[in-house]
């Protein structure tokens, strides 16, 4: 038996995944059913099997896991600790399963985290535990002393509530020459014990007979019944009722009312009176069928007697006995098969429901188990789920009329914290029947949410010279997240360049406060950057720029760049350093006289700056613009003037309060700075200022150094006239070559300008080089000797050359009795060196 049970268990393991193959696909795996083989009449306590191993779970994996069981009744519990199977209640399969040829008991265990559902099937196998039984305790038989050897008597069969080998029945007849005992196998598979006649009967001999049956099942150990066969030996009953079908078969619908008629079994016997009256009874039976159905003796019609459940069985098989007035019996078997109705509406249960659950869940996370049955067949048991309600769900069917309840898009805790849905069950019957369960899953929230600034950017105006501590402005962000995961504090992130000293925040508020005073014209604007984070793990945050504008308070005054830095606001210590002007005496009304230049580092009104002359010998002579601090003079200048003037005049901003400044300017008035020397002299001889003297060292400096440029440009344009144009320049003069063709030579190449003897070397192939613009020359003659100029052209002496010598070729000279001197030359020459092709380059440098 344990060898058995343990091949059975290898077998069921064999058709389970791998356990590494579980983890890996939890989906696949749940299709899957985990199947053990138990024999019945286990005790309590006793192992089926490794459940936790066997869907690949390690023993440290369970305590997260939470395997437990979700069925209805508990044959079974699971091992927190070891993940085991046992049993937890006397199984006996005849009362589980009755007559059914299989038995099993199915059950879905559950695991969280995440949430997961298996199908495990504990088949219980028949032990032989029970034995073979008659109805009744003696079989009456009443036989003609006249009935032929070989007449058959049926007999009652046995029954066993055992299946298979051990419900297998054999039956012995004890000895006794006059019978026999045949088994006849019926259609279904059963068999029928008949007592066989073997010779002819004598009552006066022996009037009765009494034989055991006995009733052999097929287990291991064999387990057996018996029942006492009376024989009587009558005189004239020869003819058994005999029944006009061996099998008897009806199909009716369940939840028939009681009494309604099932059917009717006829049996006739051939003899005559009491012997030929027959009566109708139930054969071996069980008391179930006995509850449920009725027959009546006399007509044979069989009846409900109880209510008909398919649900509970669909189908009984039961034996009647027909007996006539003489003892005889008939036997026929009945088969009723029942009809099935919807009248079970589908049974929801909820085996398991994660909730919370976190909103980050990805999409076709489980959140709930829910089994569905219903114990109605065919379609009035086929079953469809759905979910009722908004909400991001959706329902998944598995196997074994399981259904997974998934995410069907992103859950949002934001936007809803609570889902209340209905899972409906319909199934398809005629009438539907359907039945409801409502789930309610709540969400955890996650930190998905980054805090909000309420702006994006912030401005804030700050005074200058504010103190230090002072708020500059509060920022404010939200978090749609809960708890710790929407609690956000404040922190600085950066900033403009050298801003992070100025500011500072306060971590819960997300006020900003001054560190320091400010001052615009060291700092007019800077922006830093604010960072909101969430308490989350892992923290989310954000950033928005707050950017401070610094406001100008007038804290500056005016500042003179010209004239004279040094000339400030007092104007006594500043007269001696003041420069000077030179306004011509001829000069009109309007001539300007300088500009004073001054800044102020405020802005806005308070760097709105307007001038004035407040101190003049003369107020009537000059102006200043009231915005463009030019002064100007306000008539013509005349003689009576003084020649020295001290004006002084007020930059004045427009703040509240004004601030202002005083420039001094001096103005000699003079036509040329000659004139106006003997003034500055004067003033030299007082009081003369670094400035002044530095100026005039500057100026003197600068005229003689223009002096000696000039004089070193004249001296070097006399020397150049003096030497005369380059010999190279006379060489490249006009008329190098001839016009018509023929070879030319420098016009002044005579014995008066040359007093030198040259030899004259002709070389054939330079000409061609050095003219690019001549056709391509002929094949090199022969070379030429190296002759004297003189004998080249003749030897004839030249006279002296006429100023018309210079012109070009083919005019007459000037001179009538002048002698030419190259034609000679070229006669000679020509038959050597054709010259009128090849002009010779310019190679008579003059020789000193």
């Amino acid at each position: 038996m344990a060898g058995r049970q343990r091949q059975s268990r290898r077998r069921a393991a064999g058709r389970v995944l791998l356990p590494a193959l579980l983890l890996c696909l939890w989906c696949r795996a749940a299709a899957e059913r985990i199947r053990y083989a138990i024999p019945e009449e286990l005790g309590r306590g006793s192992l089926v099997g490794p459940l936790a191993r066997d869907l690949g779970l390690s023993p440290a994996d369970l305590p997260a896991r939470k395997l437990r069981l979700g069925a209805e009744k508990q044959y079974f519990s699971v091992s927190g600790e070891s993940g085991n199977l046992y049993v937890s209640e006397r199984l006996d399969r005849e009362e589980m399963c009755g007559e059914s040829a299989s038995c099993s008991v199915s059950f879905e265990a559950l695991v969280q985290n995440p949430l997961n559902v298996f199908h495990v099937e504990v088949a219980i196998q028949d032990v032989n535990d029970n034995s073979p039984a008659f109805s009744k305790a003696a079989l009456d038989l009443e036989i003609t002393e006249w009935t032929l050897p070989g007449a058959r008597f049926p007999l009652e069969m046995a029954r066993d509530a055992d299946v298979g080998s051990n419900s297998l029945l054999t039956y012995q007849l004890t000895s006794n020459p006059s019978f026999a005992l045949a088994v006849r196998e019926s259609p279904d598979g059963s068999k029928q014990p008949e007592l066989v006649l073997e010779r002819a009967l004598d009552r006066e001999k022996q009037s009765s007979f009494v034989l055991v049956l006995t009733a052999v099942d097929g287990g291991d150990p064999v387990r057996s019944g018996t029942v006492q066969v009376r024989v009587n030996v009558t005189d004239a009953n020869d003819n058994a009722p005999v029944f006009g079908k061996s099998v008897y078969e009806a199909r009716v619908r369940e939840n028939l009312p009681a009494g309604s008629l099932v059917l009717r079994v006829r049996a006739t016997d051939a003899d005559a009176g009491s012997n030929g009256r027959v009566s109708y009874s139930f054969g071996n039976v069980a008391d179930g069928v006995r509850a449920l159905f009725a027959v009546d003796s006399n007509s044979g019609e069989v009846r409900t007697a109880g209510p008909l459940d398919f649900e509970e069985k669909s189908k009984y098989s039961f034996s009647l006995e027909a007996r006539d007035g003489g003892g005889l019996t008939g036997h026929c078997k009945v088969q009723i098969d029942l009809l099935d109705e919807n009248d079970n509406a589908p049974e929801i249960t909820v085996l398991s429901v994660s909730s919370p659950v976190p909103e980050d869940a990805p999409t076709g996370t489980v959140v709930a188990l829910v089994k569905v049955r219903d114990p109605d067949s065919g379609e009035n048991g086929q079953v469809s789920c759905e979910l009722s309600g908004e909400a991001p769900l959706s329902i998944v069917a598995s196997s074994g009329g399981s259904y997974k309840v998934v995410t069907a898009s992103a859950l949002d805790r934001e936007l809803a914290a609570e889902h209340r849905v209905t899972v409906v069950a319909r199934d398809r019957g005629s009438p539907a029947l359907s039945s409801r369960a409502a789930l309610v899953l709540e969400v955890s929230d996650v930190n998905d949410n980054a805090p909000v600034f309420e702006e994006a950017a912030y401005s804030a105006y700050v005074a200058e010279n504010n103190a230090a501590g002072a708020p500059v402005v509060r920022v404010r962000a939200r978090d749609a997240d809960a708890g710790a995961n929407g609690r956000v504090s404040y922190w600085l992130a950066g900033g403009s360049a050298g801003a992070s000293p100025y500011v500072s925040v306060e971590a819960e508020t997300g006020a900003l406060f001054a560190q320091r005073s400010f001052d615009y014209e060291q700092c007019r604007e800077f922006a830093v950057a604010v960072r909101a984070q969430d308490g989350g793990s892992p923290a989310r945050s954000s950033t928005a720029t707050v950017r401070v504008f610094v406001l100008d308070r007038n804290d500056n005054a005016p500042r003179v760049l010209w004239p004279a830095a040094g000339a400030g606001a007092g104007a006594g210590a500043g007269a001696g350093a003041a420069p000077f002007e030179v306004v011509p005496r001829s000069a009109e009304a309007g001539y300007l006289v300088a500009k004073v230049v001054a800044v102020d580092a405020d802005a806005g009104r308070n760097a709105w700056l307007s001038y004035e002359l407040v101190q003049a010998p003369e107020p009537a002579l000059f102006r200043v613009g009231l915005h463009s601090g030019e002064v100007r003079t306000a008539r013509a200048v005349s003689e009576r003037d003084a020649a020295k003037q001290r004006l002084v005049a007020v930059v004045k901003d427009h703040g509240q309060p004004a601030l202002s400044a005083t420039a001094t300017l001096h103005v000699v008035l003079a036509e040329s700075l000659q004139e106006a020397l003997p003034e500055l002299s004067e003033r030299a001889a007082g009081a003369d200022s670094p400035a002044e003297l530095q100026f005039y060292l500057v100026l003197a400096l600068a005229l003689l150094s223009a002096l000696f440029l000039l004089s070193v440009a004249l001296a070097a344009v006399a020397r150049v006239r003096r030497a005369g144009p380059p010999a190279v320049l006379r060489c490249l003069g006009a008329q190098r070559f001839s016009v018509a063709g023929a070879a030319a030579f420098p016009a002044d190449f005579c014995e008066g300008t040359l007093p030198y003897s040259y030899n004259l070397c002709v070389a054939p192939g330079r000409a061609a080089a050095e003219g690019p613009w001549l056709p391509p020359p002929p094949p090199p003659p022969p070379p030429l000797p190296s002759l004297p100029a003189e004998e080249l052209l003749g030897g004839e002496p030249c006279g002296k050359r006429s100023p018309s010598s210079s012109a070009g070729a083919g005019e007459p000279p000037a001179d009538p009795g002048a002698t030419q001197v190259c034609k000679p030359a070229l006669s000679r020459c020509s038959p050597r060196a054709p010259l009128n092709r090849r002009p010779f380059p310019p190679v008579f440098p003059r020789v000193a």
